[in-house]
């Protein structure tokens, strides 16, 4: 290959001006999704949306109840929610994985629990199966040893409360 057929290294590489775009416009669709789903889920949205049904039905007469009256409805309905899918999934997708790190630092930052159950939900659906039976039967152990209702209790938090504030002064004073 000739130098002039090559194509500099730069023109192969997406540069930072297109990563930093496409950054900012996903951050847009994920402000925008955020800002519609919460929207969407609010009784005003509901009330809105209770509205445009009951003036359709009511229109009904005045339309004959024709075949136009009712794909009035079918379009409409069927758009907002072909829309609506892609933003509650954003949305989901995101609190699932707020979820997900706030569980893996929680694991993280007890010494006597497991590291390897940081992201399992990046295992298959087998080995999923497996730790879900593990758990299952530590489960079963562990109602043999005393009901729900007697192994929490406000003076246990109180205790790991102050726990924690002593290996933060502690750590402090370090």
């Amino acid at each position: 290959m000739t130098q002039d057929a090559q194509a500099p290294e730069d023109a192969r590489k997406p540069s930072d001006d297109d990563a930093s775009i496409g950054r900012k416009l996903y951050k847009m669709f994920d402000t925008f999704a955020g800002k519609v789903t919460r929207s969407a889920g609010s009784p005003i949205a509901f009330t809105m949306a209770l509205l445009v049904v009951l003036v359709w039905a009511i229109s009904g007469p005045l339309f004959g109840f024709s075949e136009v009256w009712q794909l009035v409805i079918n379009t409409g309905t069927t758009i907002v929610t072909f829309l609506m899918v892609f933003l509650i999934q954003q949305s989901q997708n995101k609190d699932s994985e707020a979820v997900h790190l706030k569980l893996n630092e929680l694991i993280a930052s007890h010494s006597k629990a497991s590291n390897r159950l940081i992201c399992i939900e990046d295992l298959d659906e087998k080995e999923l199966q497996k730790l879900t039976e593990f758990y299952r039967r530590l489960g079963d152990l562990a109602e043999d040893d005393a009901p729900v209702s007697e192994t929490h209790s406000l003076s246990q938090a109180q205790s790991v409360t102050d726990a924690k504030r002593d290996l933060r002064k502690e750590a402090a004073g370090t």
